[in-house]
């Protein structure tokens, strides 16, 4: 037993230790091959390179191998490891490895995108930003919801001035939510809009309102994010 405690205790060391010399050569490395296993389902959409897409996939299979084995250690050196298999990395993992292993449908192994997200696992600022929502949780709860709110009273109040003047347009109260998903994140896809006085004067209401609702949660992200950076920075001293 002390020998398996042992081994695993050396495993989750050059895996996740960010001052180990060891752990940042295998994580470079893994991020290295990340962005390797991008490049090569990029290439595999090139109709010009259908004579290499063997070659590429062989290539895909054994990154797959490698990523599995290392998933495998990392729930093998967890402490807690079912707590990492349900983390969000974890997930992750789970998630770009099952779709190939399973051979499921090309668009669902697309999935292996999110492999760019582990890039991310063990930089001292993702953990500052993590902190950082933490922090602010309680007051994105409460601006995501007043953001639903107001994005389920816009839908409504557009489908009541537009729909008798564009009911192909604006057809219901859901097909009303795209034009309020558009016009409150300021997207503004053009694809549709008011044309009514009643319209216009509802949708300028709504995107002064909608402008309230986006900068105050950024505000309050920037500042957590700009307080955990600077006490990170203090602690290092």
């Amino acid at each position: 037993m002390k020998k398996i405690r042992f081994l695993r205790k050396k495993i989750n060391s050059y895996l996740n230790d960010t001052f180990n010399y060891t752990s940042k050569i295998i994580n470079r490395a893994i991020n290295f091959l990340i962005l390797l296993s991008v490049l090569d389902f990029s290439l595999q959409t090139i109709p010009d390179f259908s004579r290499l897409h063997p070659s590429l996939e062989k290539f895909e299979y054994l990154v797959l191998i490698i990523f599995m084995v290392e998933y495998v250690l990392r729930v093998f050196s967890s402490n807690k490891p079912l707590k990492f298999i349900f983390s969000f990395y974890g997930l992750i993992d789970l998630i770009t490895i099952l779709p190939s292993v399973f051979g499921l449908s090309y668009d669902i192994r697309s999935l292996r995108i999110l492999r760019l997200l582990r890039i991310f696992r063990n930089y001292s600022a993702t953990k500052n930003l993590r902190k950082s929502f933490n922090d602010v949780k309680s007051e994105l709860g409460f601006f995501s919801l007043a953001a639903l709110l107001l994005l389920y009273v816009a839908g409504t109040g557009i489908y009541h001035f537009e729909h008798e003047a564009q009911p192909e347009a604006f057809t219901s109260i859901f097909d009303s939510l795209w034009w309020a998903v558009a016009t409150l994140t300021t997207v503004g896809y053009g694809d549709i809009y008011p044309i009514t006085a009643g319209g216009k004067i509802f949708a300028t209401i709504i995107v002064f309102l909608g402008l309230g609702l986006v900068t105050v949660p950024t505000a309050l992200i920037a500042s957590s994010f700009t307080s955990a950076f600077h006490n990170n920075k203090n602690d290092k001293n």
